[in-house]
């Protein structure tokens, strides 16, 4: 028994994966490829599925509803993969999405197909977590870098390839293959992880933390929907905005304080002790912040003052995604060959914030090349925190707290994006409206009454006075919102300056005789993975 633990280890830190490990890690990332591409699809869906089902006034909740599942479930998948074992959960994760991906490819109105999106929603929480866990289970810390930048470099090419695939499914197949394409991907997944996949089984005594897990999803719910109502829907100063914050404070101080007497808690406290986790937790949130501020409002940008095409401002986001890829591979593969990282989060959030500065100059004369450099660096930055943050939150956790270190760093760049949307946005918007009134006057004001935001279609028809004062307008709305990323980004920084580079879990003798991650655990779940 020695002898086939040690060698299984010895695969796994060699340069050569074992063929059964190599078929679950190609699953893993079709699952993480289909929680991250899901949103990008629908996105360039959803003309055509609002001129077939109609329902435009809600249209905003297919997504919410989607985003707020994912969010709300993910630390409590955390806590089941913990608490019952990796592998079942995630299974279970993959059949919920499926399950929510079929309905939603039948539903026959808007009101099914936001509570289907729900669905998915709740199992892509799982599978989002189960991909970053079951990693950690079978791979030691030392080699683990390189297959996260991996799983990084999934999530660029998710979020660069997701339009051009929705649009071409929704053209030539009809919007519902949108949902369906995810069926067969999903299958060879489960099929994978099913058949190649042995984890040591748990069984927890202790029942689950039911009340925790509702106290911190109404928390999670009433943040998400401030983030995504306040300053659209409803007035930031509105009684129901005020209403949800004060939801979401009582919600969150009484799941903290629960946590404190839980038997077994969704988010054990405890885990916060450790100096490096809580940084990583901040960098994580900020990281999050940034990339879906940056990805949402390049595109207007690209679009109404560029004069770039819907299609051509996703393919112009190719310098940030594809620095991000590369940067989070080489990474990985050098906290693997050396392993050291703390130059990563420095150097990233350093590059971060001279990025969005270089982004917060654009202005109505910038060329597509120039601000393709600017997107560049921005990408080295994120490319260079995207899975070191998960990485070294992995390593500052025991093994028994695996689960909910991964769904921990995960929430937290989930509501990250959900406040860098959100605030990022009320500022571009405001920034938009104001300039249009001083540049255009009256006419201005009502140009954007209904929308800062506005498309390519509706920006032709506006007389030449107004379209100039609108791409002035959005220039400035930009330089507001990254020069805010920019200053928050200094946080990271600030952050990354105070990580103990501790060594990493596995990486040498010591390790391997400790029962921490990377020693006895971690070798039998790569054993047993053969």
């Amino acid at each position: 028994m020695a002898d086939t633990t040690d060698g299984a280890v010895a695969a796994g830190a060699g340069e050569k994966q074992p063929r059964s490990v190599r078929v679950v890690l190609l699953a893993l990332m079709i699952a993480m490829m289909l929680a991250m591409l899901d949103n990008m699809i629908i996105g360039t869906a959803m003309p055509t599925i609002v001129g077939e089902l109609g329902g435009l006034e809600h249209l905003s909740w297919v997504v919410t509803s989607y985003t707020l599942a994912t969010a709300a479930s993910t630390p409590l998948w955390g806590k089941l993969g913990d608490m019952y074992g990796r592998k079942g959960t995630f299974l279970w994760s993959i059949v919920i999405f499926l399950a929510g991906s079929a309905l939603s490819g039948m539903a026959q109105d808007m009101g099914q197909l936001i509570g289907f999106r729900a669905i998915q929603g709740l199992g892509a929480g799982g599978l989002m977590v189960g991909v970053m866990a079951i990693i950690g289970d079978l791979i030691p810390p030392r080699e683990r870098g390189k297959y996260q930048g991996m799983m990084a470099g999934v999530m660029a090419l998710a979020m660069i390839g997701g339009p051009l695939v929705g649009g071409t499914i929704t053209d030539n197949w009809g919007w519902r293959w949108a949902f369906y394409i995810n069926l067969p991907l999903g299958v060879v997944a489960l099929v994978a992880v099913s058949a190649v996949l042995h984890l040591p089984k748990k069984r927890a005594q202790a029942r689950i933390d039911w009340l925790g897990a509702a106290l911190l999803t109404v928390g999670i719910t009433a943040i998400v929907l401030v983030t995504t109502w306040g300053g659209t829907e409803y007035a930031w100063t509105s009684a129901r905005i005020m209403e949800l914050i004060g939801i979401g404070v009582a919600a969150l101080v009484g799941f903290l304080f629960w946590q404190t007497r839980a038997a077994e808690p969704v988010l054990p406290l405890h885990i916060f002790r450790s100096r490096n986790f809580t940084l990583m937790s901040v960098i994580g949130f900020i990281t999050g912040f940034v990339m879906f501020g940056a990805t949402l409002f390049l595109p207007f940008y690209q679009q109404a003052v560029q004069g770039a095409s819907a299609t051509n401002s996703g393919l112009l986001l190719l310098p940030m995604l594809g620095a991000m890829l590369v940067t989070s591979m080489v990474a990985g593969r050098v906290t693997t060959n050396t392993g050291r990282y703390k130059v990563f989060p420095v150097l990233g959030s350093a590059l971060m914030i001279v990025g969005l500065y270089l982004l917060s100059t654009m202005d109505t004369g910038t060329s597509r090349f120039t601000s393709g450099v600017f997107m560049a660096v921005v990408g080295l930055g994120m490319g260079c925190l995207m899975q070191i943050t998960m990485l070294v939150a992995q390593n500052s956790v025991e093994m028994k707290d695996m689960g909910v270190a991964s769904s921990s760093t995960t929430l937290f760049r989930t509501l990250g994006s959900s406040f860098g949307v959100a605030i990022m946005g009320a500022l571009f918007n405001h920034r938009v409206q104001d300039v249009m009134a001083e540049r255009a006057g009256a006419l201005g004001s009502r140009v954007t009454e209904q929308s800062a935001q506005l498309n390519q279609a509706s920006l032709a028809k506006l007389p030449e006075a107004a379209r100039e004062a609108y791409q002035h307008a959005v220039a400035a709305g930009t330089h507001s919102a990254f020069l805010l990323g920019a200053a928050v980004a200094v946080l990271a920084l600030a952050a990354a300056v105070f990580v103990k580079e501790v060594p990493l879990k596995g990486a040498g003798p010591k390790a391997a005789e400790d029962g921490t991650a990377g020693g006895p655990a971690s070798r039998t779940a790569v054993a047993e993975a053969v």
